[in-house]
């Protein structure tokens, strides 16, 4: 049986090749997501006629915009490299968001039962 620290280990080694696989197996050109952000935002209906490479910047009215830390999984001008550490960054801000809600989860049931 593997104890907890082990098994965090080999969980943590085992996301980031996945993240760093991922990098090379996606699409170049994904749209499910933005193709999403623009019908939440009310620009795109999901009926009608649509381009036909379905470009959502094509489809959206172009009103629609924001502003990410790492847009589309990368860093800007970077190319792979940059796409490498927005995946490891992401993988690592992720764990400590869970280490830290766990701990925090196990620091109010010790707290409560004393």
């Amino acid at each position: 049986m593997m104890d907890n620290k082990t098994f965090m280990v080999v969980g943590v080694i085992i996301a980031l090749i996945v993240g760093v696989l991922a990098v090379f197996m996606a699409s170049g050109d994904p749209d499910g997501l933005e193709s999403t952000a623009l019908v939440v935002s009310g620009q795109k209906d999901l009926t009608g006629s649509s381009p036909e490479e379905g470009d959502p910047e094509e489809i959206g009215t172009g009103t629609f915009s924001y502003e990410s830390p790492l847009p589309d999984y990368s860093i800007p001008d970077m190319g792979t490299g940059g796409a490498l550490i927005a995946s490891i960054v992401g993988i690592l801000i992720t764990l400590f968001l869970v280490v830290g809600v766990s701990y925090a989860i196990k620091l109010s049931k010790e707290g409560s039962k004393s």
